[in-house]
Parts: structure tokens; sequence; C-alpha cells
């Protein structure tokens, strides 16, 4: 499917939703930090006009993805590691709250959701599949802050995250890493299983400290 279908297609036949097009290549990687994303570009690359690209390059400045450079437009915005520890900071006291938020509300079936998730992680870093556990893993996450019904959270940490990722994804290709994350991951997810809220708090808080340790090492 082209990047013109996958944002013309609108559920309900609506506008595209051409940040969320432009989020999602950066998140990909199909742009690189500090490439410029030219309006005439994007327009045609999405089959939209270039204001609806102008209003998207806009959010996604204020989202911390893209900015401004005077007299040369638009470009994505590099992530250095200073800044990627801060997020990720921020991200353990939100993802915190999220865990604990999820051990509470979690039901039997989400129970046999998240423990299948963790054996397909398991089975991912076992067979040495970095790209299957990266999935794996975004999916966890989001699935945590779904359970936990925290929709103000939901938003922070997808802007959060999305400005991470190129870091998280170096992270996922050093050496023994997946082994340490993935051991992390199955903790949280036996805290919220047992339906232990403070555990689950503490679990999804070690995890970040985790990578923020690592982030140091880069």
């Amino acid at each position: 499917m082209s990047a013109h279908e996958q944002t013309t297609d609108a559920p309900g036949g609506g506008r595209p939703d051409v940040a969320g097009a432009i989020r999602e290549a950066i998140v990909r990687g199909d742009f690189a930090p500090n490439q410029r994303l030219v309006e005439a570009d994007l327009s045609d690359m999405f089959g939209v006009g270039r204001s609806s690209v102008r209003a998207a390059l806009f959010e996604l400045t204020n989202e911390g993805l893209v900015e401004r450079v005077q007299n040369r437009g638009a470009r994505v915005r590099a992530v250095t590691v200073a800044e990627a520890i801060e997020i990720s900071e921020i991200r353990m006291v939100v993802e915190g709250l999220c865990a604990a938020k999820a051990a509470e509300r979690v039901t039997d079936a989400e129970i046999a959701e998240l423990r299948g998730l963790g054996e397909a992680m398991r089975g991912a870093v076992a067979q040495g599949h970095v790209l299957e556990y990266s999935e794996l893993n975004k999916a966890l996450h989001l699935r945590i802050v779904e359970i936990s019904g925290q929709r103000t959270a939901a938003g922070v940490l997808r802007r959060l995250r999305a400005q991470n990722v190129r870091h998280q994804f170096q992270l996922a290709l050093v050496p023994g890493r997946p082994s340490v994350s993935v051991a992390e991951h199955l903790a949280i997810i036996d805290e919220i299983c047992a339906r232990a809220p403070d555990a689950a708090e503490r679990a999804a808080r070690r995890h970040l400290l985790s990578v923020i340790d690592a982030l140091k090492s880069i």
C-alpha cells in the first residue's frame, strides 16, 4: 500500500491524518534526523494539499518531532542522548502510574493477552529477532496504557515515545540488551497480572531506570 493510499483512506471517509502519517514515517525511520521536510515533496508523497502539510508540520513542531529553521523550512528534529534521558525520566513517572492503574483494572481476558505478549517477546529475544521484539515492546507499552484507562497519559506518552524511538531502537541493537529488557517487561506483566499496583509501578520504574542507565552508556 502506498503512502497516498494509507493517508487518503481516512476512517469514515474524513480528511486524512497528515500529521499522523508524517509522524509514523519519522518513527519508522523513513526520514532521518535533521532531514529537510519539503512541503511540495510531502504533498506529493501523501496526496494532499500543501496547506494540509503545513498544518501537519506545525502540529509536529509543537510535539517536538519537527523543528523550523530560519530561511530553510522544516526538518526532523534530532533528539540528543541528554534529551532522551530526560524523556525517559518523565516516562518513568507516567508509565509507573499507568502500570499501577492497569493492575487495579486488568480483567482476566487482558491478563491472558498480556501473558501472550510476554511469551511472544520471550520467543523473539530467544530467536534473535530484534525488529519483532521492538514491535512487541511497543505493543506491550501501549496495551498497558490502554488497560490503565489513563487517556491524558496516553497522549503524553505517545509524543514522548515518538521523540525517543530512535534511541530505543539503538538500545535494542546493543548486544545483550534485549535479554535484560525482556526480563524487565516480564516482571511488569507479572505484577499487573497479580493485580499488585504498587509492585507494578516499581517494576515499571525499574525498567525505565535501566533504560536510562543504558542510554548513559551509549
